[in-house]
């Protein structure tokens, strides 16, 4: 069971930095890519650890998600998703990333 009940996405993002989630994932084209540190990954080097879904107060469609991800190499950060059109993430990369198994 987690622990977190977040109110809204920045809120979310902030705890889970604070809590050691420091690095910001990003699916590009061939590679999910840490922002900071630079370093690039395959979907088969990382883990989703939990997921956070979020709807817009204003319309529903507007939907995101933050995903805590941890490298194999222990690199621990967050990626967030936008359901809208013009996010510009690989989805199909990120849906290849392995659900930590409880």
């Amino acid at each position: 069971m987690d622990k977190h009940d977040f109110d809204t996405l920045s809120e979310a993002v902030n705890i889970l930095t604070q809590e050691g989630y420091k690095e910001d994932f990003e699916a590009e084209e061939n590679c999910i890519k840490a922002l900071y540190s630079k370093k690039e990954y395959q979907p088969d080097e990382l883990l989703v650890l939990a997921t956070y879904r979020f709807e817009g107060m204003t319309n529903p469609d507007d939907q995101a998600a933050v995903l805590t991800i941890e490298a194999n190499d222990g690199t621990k950060g967050t990626l967030v998703m936008s359901y809208s059109a013009e996010h510009g993430q690989n989805e199909t990369l990120i849906r290849q990333i392995p659900f930590k198994k409880d």
